[in-house]
């Protein structure tokens, strides 16, 4: 996923733009959520010596989304997954065949993982599952993270695949 992403194309559709625009602005919220949580709890245990409780759970549940939002981000923008030395040796349309190798691979274990972390979180839905938490936080709520994070992912898969399709190439 160098080469400019095949001749300076980048994005494969509005589509996808708009779902890099989500995702971008669902990781900058949540990751302001997460410094003020986390300073807002220095400041309590330091000026009142008083522990909100709820914000080590909060702030897991928010490293989670933040690792899969980022890694779908950072893999759109050809910043994940490559082994440059190795990669940039390969002529052109073997960059493109391994690429489209290193997609499928992923798709299909995004796939499972999507298939098997929904299972998850259906269940502890299904049978009221809560953390053993201050929160009591329903557990299909921060599991849901799971299977919508290998989506985001795949969605951005999905787009490297037909950025190596000649029609979604730039003619330059």
């Amino acid at each position: 996923m160098h080469d400019d992403h095949y001749n300076g194309q980048t994005s494969a559709g509005s589509f996808f733009d708009m779902m890099a625009a989500v995702a971008k602005f669902a990781t900058a919220a949540v990751l302001i959520i997460l410094v003020l949580l986390v300073a807002g709890e220095a400041l309590s245990r330091s000026l009142f010596n008083y522990s909100m409780g709820f914000v080590e759970e909060v702030t897991g549940y928010c490293v989670v989304m933040l690792t899969f939002f980022g890694a779908a981000i950072a893999m759109r923008s050809g910043s994940l997954f490559q082994v440059h030395f190795l990669y940039d040796t390969l002529p052109e349309a073997g960059r493109v065949w391994i690429t489209r190798i290193f997609v499928i691979v992923a798709l299909l274990i995004c796939a499972v993982l999507i298939w098997k972390t929904n299972d998850l979180m259906l269940s502890s839905l299904s049978r009221g599952k809560f953390a053993p938490t201050v929160l009591r936080t329903p557990l299909w709520i921060p599991q849901l993270l799971l299977p919508l994070g290998f989506g985001v992912i795949g969605i951005f898969l999905i787009e490297q695949f037909l950025l190596t399709i000649g029609r979604f190439k730039s003619k330059s």
